[in-house]
């Protein structure tokens, strides 16, 4: 998490091993035991046999991946959608949601830790039967001008009204959650890519993967007993992957993101998994910077293409900047005006809730899902018109929307048991819609020529 400084590190800290001590230290079962086979056997008929499930009409996924923000949080008051003003704190008071602008420069505490405590759950489980009422107990980091219960809050209308835009022409999915019920950016990530993360909980010591070598390691969660803290992995993976599939298959794809200050380390979730980082694909599916996209999208969009963010247009708290809804606009208004616009489906995507409070408890389906609910916007000449899906998903249902529509097998549990957004939020039967740019106070000629900003959006 950005910004929360040195002494709230060590709070952090401080209240991760009081938290540790509570929920069983490093006692139980290897992070391994019971984990879904990273690449299962491909089922009858090979690659291919899920392709009958899709239209064909979908040749082109693009990821929009954004940060840190709840539904309650960023789309507050969104029409048709389950939203509430309002909200609870531990001690039973009533909370009226207050404005917070994207550019603040202070952080909430969104780690397994705080996740436990916005849930206020009840039972043996850590996380289970959540009253989402504990909010005001996880760390935050504003010191000045500072609404009663900062976690309470909503982005202005103001800023949020490209999504909004966006939402009423398309798809808004209100029941949205993280396949992880930990919300570092790292984990989110993995599961963005691959599914899983090895049962890796929070963030690695140093490096985000494999760069810091043996010694940058990771904590785990226990499958059983579920959600407790077990042995500490060196933060490098070799899991499959979409990225494996999709060479396997002889498809494209491309992870967009870029360089962070100083040592030339990429923010990127592909850094973690060992077989592309030291492999081919790191010099030709792994693109930065991000800007890329806007060039590529003329003439060489990928298959499927992954696009992270700079931390000035993130939406992360803590960035001090609110260009996040227009650089997501210039992205899909780029999508739109090329050749690409009627084979493509665009799925918008906040990696996890950045410690914001939302009313809707996560249902509980494994030991380390699901998460908090998190917003979700798809577009596509395909999807419904101003249409709000109450069906759940989770980062596992991109993943498997991607499969259907190419005839991938499934990586792990996640995307074995998510629901695929294509039955309720596209139509495939009418023909593909024109597009209509969406508006926004900053067009793409502005981030083709941005500095770059070479802080992480998110070091967790």
């Amino acid at each position: 998490m950005r910004c929360l400084g040195y002494p709230g590190r060590v709070l952090l800290a401080a209240a991760m091993t009081l938290l540790i001590a509570s929920c069983g230290g490093t006692t139980g079962s290897s992070p391994s035991t019971n984990l879904p086979a990273a690449n299962p056997s491909h089922p009858a008929g090979g690659f291919g046999a899920f392709r009958s499930k899709a239209s064909g009409k979908i040749q082109h996924v693009v990821i929009i991946v954004q940060e840190n923000r709840s539904f309650d949080n960023l789309l507050q008051g969104f029409p048709g959608a389950d939203t509430k003003p309002y909200g609870y704190t531990s001690s039973g008071q009533k909370v009226t949601l207050g404005p917070v602008g994207l550019e603040t420069t202070w952080d909430i505490d969104h780690s397994s830790g705080a996740f436990f405590s916005a849930c206020d759950g009840q039972g043996g489980v850590p996380g289970t039967n959540c009253k989402m009422d504990g909010f005001n107990k996880e760390f935050e980091g504003c010191q000045r001008n500072c609404p009663p219960y900062p976690q309470y809050s909503y982005v202005p209308h103001t800023e949020s009204k490209p999504y909004f835009e966006m939402g009423k022409q398309y798809v808004v999915a209100d029941r949205m959650f993280a396949s992880n019920f930990d919300a570092s950016s790292f984990i989110s990530h993995q599961y963005i890519i691959a599914g899983q993360a090895s049962s890796a909980v929070n963030y690695p010591d140093n490096w985000w993967g494999c760069d810091g070598g043996t010694g940058d390691k990771i904590t785990t969660v226990t499958t059983n007993p579920p959600r407790q803290y077990g042995p500490r992995i060196q933060a490098c993976f070799d899991n499959q992957t979409l990225g494996d599939e999709l060479d396997t298959a002889g498809l494209s794809w491309g992870f967009y993101t870029a360089s962070l200050q100083g040592d030339g380390n990429i923010w990127s979730a592909y850094q973690a998994i060992k077989h592309i980082r030291y492999g081919p694909d790191w010099s030709t599916d792994i693109i930065t910077p991000q800007s890329q996209f806007l060039s590529d999208v003329n003439s060489n969009l990928r298959t499927v293409s992954w696009i992270t963010p700079t931390c000035e247009n993130s939406d992360h708290a803590g960035c001090g900047s609110n260009t996040g809804p227009a650089w997501v606009t210039s992205l899909v208004n780029a999508i739109g005006k090329s050749k690409y616009w009627n084979s493509t489906a665009i799925f918008i995507m906040w990696d996890d809730y950045g410690g914001w409070y939302d009313h809707v408890a996560p249902p509980y389906v494994d030991y380390d899902g699901l998460g908090m609910r998190l917003p979700l916007i798809i577009i596509s000449p395909y999807a419904k018109q101003k249409y709000v899906s109450h069906v759940q998903y989770e980062h596992g249902s991109i993943l498997r929307f991607v499969e259907d529509q190419f005839g991938l097998p499934r990586l792990t549990a996640s995307d074995s048991r998510a629901t695929s957004p294509e039955a309720d939020c596209f139509d495939f039967s009418q023909p593909p819609r024109p597009f209509k740019l969406i508006h926004a106070s900053i067009n793409q000629n502005f981030f083709l020529h941005q500095a770059l900003d070479r802080r992480p959006p998110d070091t967790e």
